[in-house]
């Protein structure tokens, strides 16, 4: 009978530490070792809230949330807006937009609709390591659906890049939903920017605003120079190792489904964790706006972190009320906006003592000590960093790009898993 209480007592102790630990755990110890943001890599990101923002709008002249940081879009610049109508399905609506303040041809993606089923059927069309891609593994449906949009529009962005003699950039940007779409779009012109107007890798950028985890861990750290992550405090998405298509399934009790893998992934180690090549992460480098503390009441001035993360990226899900609203795009425009004020104004809080790497290393240093990292700690796949994480620009072929065949370039040839044939593709368009 001792030991039965004993074993009870044991039991009780446990649960109850547990639950302390979850329920005290707050989204900004996700970055707290992280230094801070670099303003001049952080700038793009409210203008880029705002651009998708401009998906939905009837009247972009008049939008119907005013913006928070005083970036208006000029309705003139708008090359092509597509509604959910015309794509069919197969991609969520966009916009191609002209930014020639920022020198920037932006492609952006709305984020999810609870309303469109459509959506939906992008989000279901995956399951566990069922899709590999250029030595990793992405998303099926995210992918065909970046593919789709490829093949419509790459003339399109061909014609504007060689328009503006290639010096603007060109930048893939999408919400939630939409962020996998242009994060696997920015993958494949990174990699065959030839096809697009000679783009060399450096000028292609991708911006995932509240972003799905899309791509295993070696992709998602590779492309860290090209894609940027935008998380905001306690964001359920980027936290969610589940697949997104198990997500959307349990939408109407997604507490209940938070709290579950919560408490399943607090009894599988980091190791197992990268270990695992088939588990999906949120894309390249990552910002952490983080604006709330523990047993604080309020939101305080938003401050941005930043990093390369291999371990830890995100692997712990907050137990909060503003696990969805920190997802919303409004919000993540807004407290953008007053962090980058505040950065600018030099009111910024110095890196934590822990950090030692120092903030004024280039991007490119900080990507190649990202991917060192990942070969030292076994990642599946990783591989050492190139000479030259920018890429060169190459000469631009003559004729209408195929993207079925350009892309099945990526697909790994295994013959035992993963490789999708150009038919499966093929069936997107």
């Amino acid at each position: 009978m001792s030991l039965a209480c004993g074993a009870e007592c044991v039991v009780c102790v446990g649960c109850s530490r547990w639950i302390w630990k979850r329920c005290t755990y707050v989204g900004s110890y996700d970055s707290e070792s992280w230094p801070a943001a670099d303003p001049t890599e952080f700038e793009p990101v409210p203008r880029i809230c705002r651009t998708i923002l401009a998906v939905d709008e009837q009247d972009p002249s008049r939008p119907q949330f005013p913006p928070s940081g005083g970036f208006e879009l000029d309705p003139s610049s708008i090359v092509k807006r597509v509604a959910g109508e015309e794509t069919g399905g197969r991609s969520p609506p966009y916009i191609i937009y002209a930014d020639h303040a920022a020198m920037e041809i932006i492609l952006a993606v709305r984020g999810l609709n609870l309303a469109r089923e459509s959506d939906y059927a992008v989000l279901l069309d995956n399951s566990l390591g069922m899709q590999m891609f250029d030595g990793g593994y992405v998303h099926r449906g995210l992918l065909k659906s970046a593919v789709w949009l490829l093949k419509r529009e790459s003339e399109t962005l061909a014609a504007l890049w060689r328009r503006y003699g290639g010096d603007y950039k060109m930048v893939f940007a999408g919400h939630s939903l939409g962020s996998g779409v242009a994060a696997l779009m920015a993958v494949i012109v990174a990699n065959h920017g030839q096809w697009l107007g000679g783009i060399p890798r450096n000028k292609v950028r991708c911006y995932a605003l509240a972003p799905a985890r899309c791509m295993s861990l070696n992709l998602a750290v590779k492309y860290a120079d090209v894609i940027f992550s935008v998380v905001l405090q306690d964001d359920f998405l980027p936290r969610t190792a589940t697949p997104l298509e198990d997500i959307f399934k349990s939408i109407f009790c997604l507490p209940c489904l938070l709290f579950w893998v919560c408490l399943r992934d607090t009894f599988i180690p980091e190791g197992r964790k990268l270990r695992d090549p088939r588990r999906l992460y949120a894309p390249g480098k990552v910002f952490h706006v983080v604006e709330r503390k523990l047993c604080r009441c309020g939101r305080f001035p938003p401050m941005v972190r930043a990093a390369i993360p291999v371990e830890g990226r995100f692997e712990h899900i907050v137990l909060s009320c503003n696990a969805t609203s920190d997802h919303a795009l409004l919000w993540i425009e807004k407290e953008s906006t007053k962090a980058l004020h505040l950065m600018k104004e030099g009111v910024t809080t110095a890196p934590p003592p822990q950090q030692r790497m120092e903030r004024k290393k280039s991007l490119a240093e900080e990507h190649k000590a990202a991917l060192e990292r990942a070969v030292t700690l076994s990642v599946p796949h990783a591989v050492a960093a190139p000479e030259d994480v920018g890429g060169e620009e190459r000469e631009t072929p003559k004729g209408k790009p195929n993207w079925d065949l350009i892309v099945e370039k990526l697909f790994d040839k295994s013959p035992t898993r993963g490789l999708v044939l150009k038919k499966d593709i093929g069936d997107a368009s």
